[in-house]
């Protein structure tokens, strides 16, 4: 069952990047650029939904967190490592399957990449464990524990936020 639900989450979220016209080359390079905030605003919108989704589904008893060891260097490494995969390709894991889905060639270089990113991380795994992987470790935290108050608090106040940021960025038109 959790393979077909986990199709069916991929079908209707590339359905969504295809609405949201976030598959687009010109939408990747604009969001890099700062000049165009279609997928900023999206990843917002859709952050807000899953934020509220998820902590609803464990209040409810459905499902059981359970958050990743916040560790610096890994998080950092990666970021550095996926921007400069996007810079250099123009699309995002997300949105290279999106834009493959939609026929584009170029996406198959994106892929490519990844395919070797990840042939790449998982020769060097053992060295980053040993280095990398130690470098800021704060063990599995989340944010409301923390600051030591109610997740829907701090739910609350993201949502504030988000929205808005998203009203700033339609106000000035990004």
């Amino acid at each position: 069952m959790k393979p077909l639900i986990g199709l069916v989450t991929g079908i209707v979220f590339g359905f969504l990047l295809q609405k949201a016209r976030v598959l687009r080359y010109d939408k990747q390079v604009g969001a890099l650029r700062l000049k165009d905030m279609t997928i900023v605003k999206f990843m917002l919108a859709h952050i807000m939904v899953a934020m509220v989704g998820i902590y609803l589904l464990q209040d409810m008893g459905l499902v059981k967190l359970s958050p990743k060891a916040t560790v610096l260097g890994a998080n950092i490494f990666g970021g550095l490592i996926f921007g400069l995969g996007w810079g250099l390709v123009g699309y995002c894991p997300g949105t290279a399957a999106g834009a493959l889905g939609e026929g584009r060639v170029d996406a198959v270089f994106a892929m490519l990449g990844m395919l070797v990113g990840a042939s790449l991380f998982a020769h060097t795994y053992p060295w980053l464990k040993a280095t990398v992987y130690t470098w800021g470790v704060f063990g599995k935290v989340t944010l409301p524990v923390v600051l030591g108050v109610n997740h829907w608090l701090v739910i609350a106040v993201l949502l504030v936020l988000y929205a808005g940021l998203l009203r700033f960025l339609e106000r000035r038109n990004l």
